[in-house]
């Protein structure tokens, strides 16, 4: 952003590498998390397992409660072990070197645009 931060959560698929779902946020909230998680079962079905970062957002009792209810096996990053969320780290370093860091989005409708052109490229 020209002024601020957005966040970015996306849900990636291990086999294939493609977002599923994703969802920009002002804040570091649970809700727009659980959103991308359900939006991204809905499209393409239950994963088995869900892998995400110790992040306050996907260890809050909702996002574990939607795991939980939907049937899907936790799996949290162990700390420090890089490995754990390699395919998601190497997509926020495309995403930054490739259209983020090329634009100052003047609002959030904007940086919202121009990455739903992104992640469908």
């Amino acid at each position: 952003m020209a002024r601020g931060f957005v966040y970015l959560v996306a849900v990636l698929d291990w086999f294939s590498r493609k977002v599923l779902a994703w969802r920009l946020s002002t804040t570091l909230e649970t809700g727009p998390c659980i959103e991308a998680l359900k939006e991204a079962t809905r499209r393409h079905g239950k994963p088995e397992i869900m892998n995400t970062d110790q992040g306050s957002q996907f260890t809050s009792i909702d996002f574990i409660k939607t795991l939980k209810d939907a049937g899907i096996q936790i799996s949290l990053d162990g700390k420090g072990a890089w490995r754990d969320n390699v395919f998601v780290e190497r997509l926020w370093r495309t995403i930054k070197y490739e259209e983020v860091y090329l634009r100052a989005y003047d609002s959030v409708s904007a940086a919202r645009e121009s990455l739903r052109r992104y992640l469908a490229f």
